[in-house]
This record gives C-alpha cells, structure tokens and sequence, in this order.
C-alpha cells in the first residue's frame, strides 16, 4: 500500500511538470486523478490525454500504466535483482501473494517470466497496431508506431486509456475497424486472466493438465463473455437501439469486444456511449462490478469471488455441506474470504454512491456506473468523471486506490496480524437468515 501511495506521489509531481502539459501545465488535482488512475490501471480521466498531455507527458502516462500493469511488487522484485540484491523470504512470501499464488515457490524465476511474458505479448500487438495504422492518412508513421505501442499496453494492462480523443479525424475516440476491436479484445482478454492461468496455458503442453483454479477461471470467464455478448446483442439490436442498423457480423464483434471491455478493459465498443440503452447499462455495471481474475490486470470483485460464491449457492441448494466442484472441496477459509470480500465491496461502492449523490447533481443510474467502474478500476464512463468537483474526484481516487489494492488488501491492513485462535468457545445458536 505504501509502495502504491508512492508511486501515485511520484507519478502526480511528474504530471504537473510544465514540461508533460500539453498547452499549459496540468493542476494538482488534474495531475493526482490522472496518475492514480493509471497505476490502478483504470481509465478514468478528468482530462484529455491526446491534447492535454505533450508527448513527455503522454510517455511518463505509459510508464505509470505499465508499472500499474505488471504490479508494483513485480517492479521492486526486479529493481533488487538488478542492484544484485538477493530475495528474503518475506519478499517472496509477499511477492507470491501479490500474484496470487499458493506457494512462494521459485517465485522470483516466476516473476521474471512474468515481465518477458507480459513484453513479449505487447510487443507482438504493438507491431499488428503498427502495420494497420501506418496506412491510416490521419496517422503519421512516428503517431502510428508510438499510437500503437501506447494502446497496445493500455489494452494489455486492462487500463482504458487512449490518444485518439485529441487526434484530428478521431471524433468517436479508438478506432473501431474489426482488425483494431479484434486486437484490443484479444490483449484485454489476456490481460484479464490472471497470471497463474497464463502459467498453466504456456505450459499446458509440458504439465498436461489444469488446476481447479484455471478449470474454474476458464469456466466462469467464457461464461461472462458469452452471455454478456448475448444480451449485449439482443439489447443493442432492437428497433431505436445503438445498433440497430448494424449488419450481423459487426454486432456480434462489438457485442463480444463490449462483453470483454466491460469486465476490466475500459475501451468503448460502441462509440456513442449516451445511445446505450438502460439494459445495457445495468448488465455492463453488473459485469464491471465482477471483475476480471485474481492477479490480473482487471479489478472488481474478481471471478475468483463470484465462482466461490456461485459453487457454494449451488453446493447448498444440492444439499452438500461443503463446497463441493470438480472432485474437490473449496477450502472453507475460501469461502469466508469470498464473502468478507463481498460484502465489504458493496459496503464501500453503496457508501460512495451516497456520498457523490448528497456532493452532486447528478442522477442515480450515472452515479452507480461511475463508481463502479472506479470500484472495479475498469474505466468506462458515462462522461461524469470531468463534471465531478474536487470532493468527488477525491473520492473516485480513493475507490481506484481501493480496487487496485484488492479488498483482501485492505481487509489484512486493518485486521488482526494473526489468526487468533479462541481459547473459549461459547454455546452456539442460531439466527433467522432469509
């Protein structure tokens, strides 16, 4: 927590350099709300990056993006092998909890393989974005090369941030071509997974088999990208609706890029966002509030709460007394993580609706959207985010600090050091629920 407030110092002192600003220097408050928002990788923005952001500016916005991306505990772990320094064991107990292992087990190879990962696959999309946008004629071919690296990252890092808003001949933001939606798709897909699930599918041909979280990551996000397309589709596509007059294949494609920007990614599959009907809008909040995978990019309440809280309904309602899926019991400190993280989330994302609602004027739909995609550090944005004033660009601050650090985080923070065991263990008896 204290390495992110840093780096959060750090990166707002940089920002309102007179040097970053594009025609004057960014404000403090200009400055905080934009660097948060990119090492929490969210998107948000109170500002115009493509004008308000010189190129140093737009170059310093990338570095905080890819910090946020790759974590900061990833960063100190390489900072120290390059001072030659060697790994204690807290290190890498922390480090293994910061990427959401089990074990602390060959964590630092772990972690190196991580950033050459993570550099390899935004290397790769970089030069696909370069080779399409080069022939682009509002581009030049230095835009086009920096354009793509910039958006490659963003997309990978699940951050939401983009140039194309200040970019002359790009009133609607991203462009929207199939190849450029398939790309960003496929890089905030990636990103949303989660690192053990990267592990486990490179190395799918030497292991030859899936852990019960990959199995249950696998499961649950193809299941929320497949029924958030569907009634993205079926909502969009009615008579009025924004795409209404689409043809078929194009609203399949951005009916599937909106399902996967909605969970974590941040980029608008449909460019007039004020079209979207009111279904839309709660499915996508519904989405955003779920997340992408532990120790991934994504934010929210994760899929790895969702499935706990779904095998443990389920479990239930079959008439099992624990959680049971795939041959396997879930672990019943879990399910109580699952709840705690659950329940804390709604208390925070309910106590931020009231506070912004008692602070603005502003309708009660827009509200709930705009804090939890902060909540979730996904980054779509019905366009309050610049009509905030100083106490509520604070607040959005605050709830994009809270999701990237996790609820888990927070919870560990203000909690106990150690479990405590009870040395007195009182009559139990029950209370009505339902």
């Amino acid at each position: 927590m204290l390495g992110l407030i840093a780096l959060v110092f750090l990166g707002t002192v940089a920002l309102m350099l007179p040097v970053s600003g594009g025609q004057q220097p960014l404000t403090w408050n200009q400055a905080l709300f934009t660097a948060t928002s990119a090492l929490s990788v969210t998107g948000l923005t109170i500002i115009e990056p493509g004008e308000d952001l010189s190129r140093f500016g737009q170059v310093i916005l990338l570095l905080l993006i890819q910090i946020g991306g790759i974590g900061f505990m990833v960063g100190a772990v390489l900072v120290l092998l390059l001072l030659g320094r060697r790994i204690s064991l807290i290190d890498r107990l922390t480090l293994s909890n910061s990427l959401g292992l089990l074990a602390p087990a060959a964590i630092v190879r772990l972690a190196m393989r991580v950033l050459v990962t993570v550099i390899l696959i935004e290397a790769v999309a970089t030069l696909i974005l370069y080779l399409h946008w080069r022939n682009d004629e509002r581009l030049s071919d230095t835009e086009a090369a920096f354009y793509a690296l910039f958006h490659a990252i963003s997309a990978f890092c699940n951050a939401g941030f983009n140039l194309f808003g200040g970019t002359p001949g790009y009133p609607d933001g991203i462009p929207r071509d199939a190849l450029s939606l398939v790309v960003f798709g496929a890089l905030i897909f990636l990103g949303s997974l989660g690192i053990p699930v990267l592990g486990d599918l490179f190395l799918f041909w030497r292991i030859r088999r899936f852990s019960l979280h990959t199995r249950i990551t696998l499961r649950v996000v193809v299941f929320l990208l497949l029924f958030g397309a569907l009634n993205i589709g079926i909502a969009e596509s009615r008579p009025g609706a924004s795409m209404a007059e689409e043809p078929l294949t194009r609203l399949i494609l951005v009916s599937i890029f909106q399902s996967i920007s909605a969970r974590s990614g941040g980029f608008d599959g449909i460019a007039d966002t004020d079209a979207i009907s009111e279904a839309t809008h709660v499915l996508l909040t519904a989405l955003m509030f779920i997340g992408g995978s532990p120790a991934s990019m994504g934010g929210g309440i994760t899929t790895g709460t969702f499935a706990a809280l779904t095998i443990s309904l389920w479990s239930y309602a079959r008439g099992h007394q624990q959680a049971q899926f795939g041959g396997r019991t879930v672990a019943v400190g879990t399910m109580r993580k699952a709840a705690a993280v659950l329940t804390i989330s709604l208390f925070v994302i309910t106590l931020s609706i009231w506070l912004i609602l008692v602070t603005h004027d502003a309708p009660l739909d827009i509200v709930v959207f705009e804090v939890v995609s902060a909540f979730a550090t996904c980054g779509l944005s019905m366009g309050m985010s610049s009509q905030l004033n100083i106490f509520g660009q604070l607040l959005i601050c605050l709830m994009m600090f809270w999701g990237r650090l996790g609820a888990l985080t927070i919870i560990v923070i203000i909690a106990q050091p150690r479990t405590r065991h009870d040395l007195v263990q009182y009559p139990e008896e029950q209370i009505l629920i339902g």
